[in-house]
């Protein structure tokens, strides 16, 4: 079982593979998606409103800032290279805080992440 502390909630955007979604939920991370087709304001109000990290590969989320959405991490890995998706993801549980969500946007690399407040690739 991964160290991290379990108490980050994650919702799903309709882009992202199903197997981190399967493998986060084997995990016992509390991870949903909600169903296709929904708007990525309806996503961003519901990340906000059960303050849930929204894991996407999708960029038009960066327009969001803190008062839109809870957290995001932005998937800059191939969806097709899983191994490297699940180590990725992996790494990143272990080697961050939940409180370190909050407000912030992670981008993930295979190598690295980052983390900037939200807001700062798209300022208000």
């Amino acid at each position: 079982m991964l160290s991290s502390q379990h108490t980050i909630k994650f919702l799903f955007d309709e882009n992202v593979k199903r197997e981190l979604f399967e493998f986060l939920n084997s995990e016992r991370y509390n991870a949903i998606s909600k169903p296709k087709g929904l708007s990525n304001g309806k996503l961003a109000e519901f990340s906000k409103s059960e303050k849930r990290v929204l894991v996407t590969n999708d960029e038009d989320f960066l327009e969001f800032n803190k008062e839109q959405i809870f957290s995001i991490v932005w998937l800059r890995i191939r969806q097709e290279k899983l191994e490297s998706l699940l180590r990725a993801f992996s790494r990143l549980l272990k080697e961050i805080k939940s409180e370190d969500f909050e407000g912030n946007l992670v981008i993930l690399n295979e190598e690295r992440f980052e983390i900037y407040p939200l807001s700062k690739f798209f300022p208000e």
